[in-house]
């Protein structure tokens, strides 16, 4: 497998389409530029959709690609190594804050097991029954996966997203259920962005004291120097440094603008594999929105570089979808706009006060 490939595949969202769009929202009753930034997005949806006016938003999704990571043993995160599952956990339950958000705005959620280190009789079975295998590699001193793991994995996350394609669901909110993630998304961002372990070093979603975050620091800085020789195949890049539950969720972002499904990132894992796949088709980013700015300095570093501008900037770290749902309703209300304000009368100056 070659990720480049993906280039020749994915093509930017109807120009034409978008033209048609403008032009319409030129004509709606709201003055043209009254409702900021979501004039934009109701015309970046009405390209994705390839449809003017712009179809609702009825079947949103939340994708969460769960797995552990080796690299937690160093005590780089606010959680115990291999207690992923216990996110998972809670998220079924219906007790994390993805899911009671997910549960008040009307969208299912999807939980896909790509490298947990648990027993897979903990979980239900259309969780755990996509393993690529139990935990990913300590990323300092040794790869996250083989090389056949991490395209098992990509091609996981390509599955996936044509079956959400095939299925009907018209928007998706990506999300991560990681313990050990953080820095692993960390590395890939310094690699890609040819930057320094500090730059990029935040608290993760579970919050670190200072030592802990030093410990942090020189793990990325160690993986970084096992990073720097393979950055010239994005593939190899996800073996070495990535993890299978990051390599689902590249693969995954490439599938859906393949297939014409936009997508919301939510934190710096999320953008960690977008900037993962920017590298291997450059209009890939064109079908993804950043869904809000969590505070990880990584993050932003991936938005500035993927050209992204965030929805949002709540400063919410928790992962595991939360920021990109929060949000879910602006873009919803950016399509109902788009799509129900009825056009000026030809007699109408359009001018207010």
């Amino acid at each position: 497998m070659n990720l480049d490939d993906f280039s020749d595949l994915i093509q930017r969202p109807d120009s034409g389409v978008r033209r048609d769009a403008e032009e319409r929202r030129e004509r709606l009753v709201v003055p043209p530029r009254a409702l900021g930034r979501l004039d934009e997005l109701g015309e970046w949806l009405s390209a994705a959709q390839a449809s003017v006016p712009v179809k609702p938003i009825e079947r949103p999704r939340v994708v969460l690609f769960a797995g552990d990571h080796g690299v937690a043993e160093l005590g780089v995160s606010g959680r115990a190594a291999g207690t992923a599952h216990q996110l998972v956990r809670a998220t079924l339950d219906g007790e994390s804050a993805a899911a009671v958000l997910a549960r008040r705005l009307g969208a299912s959620v999807r939980i896909v097991d790509a490298g947990l280190d648990c027993d897979p009789s903990l979980l239900p079975d259309e969780v755990v029954r996509h393993r690529v295998r139990r935990g990913s590699g300590r990323i300092d001193v040794e790869n996250a996966l083989t090389t056949e793991e991490a395209e098992q994995a990509v091609r996981l996350g390509m599955a996936i997203a044509d079956e959400e394609a095939d299925s009907g669901t018209d928007l998706v909110v990506l999300g991560d259920l990681s313990v050990g993630g953080t820095t692993a998304a960390a590395v890939l961002i310094a690699a890609l962005c040819g930057t320094d372990a500090s730059v990029v070093t935040g608290r993760g979603g579970a919050g670190i004291d200072d030592l802990a975050w030093m410990r942090k620091c020189a793990a990325i800085r160690d993986s970084l120097r096992r990073a720097r020789p393979v950055l010239g195949d994005q593939l190899e890049l996800l073996a070495t440094v990535g993890g299978a539950d990051l390599a689902a969720a590249t693969g995954f972002l490439l599938q859906c603008a393949v297939r014409r499904l936009p997508v919301i990132l939510d934190g710096v894992v999320s953008a960690a594999c977008a900037l993962v796949g920017q590298r291997a088709a450059f209009r890939a980013p064109d079908w993804w929105l950043a869904g809000q700015l969590s505070g990880e300095p990584g993050q932003a570093k991936a938005l500035d570089r993927l050209a992204m501008n965030p929805l949002l900037d709540q400063g919410v770290s928790v992962g595991e979808g939360t920021g990109a749902l929060l949000a879910l309703p602006l873009v919803q209300a950016a399509a109902a706009l788009a799509a129900e304000l009825p056009e000026r009368a030809e007699s109408d100056s359009g001018d207010t006060d």
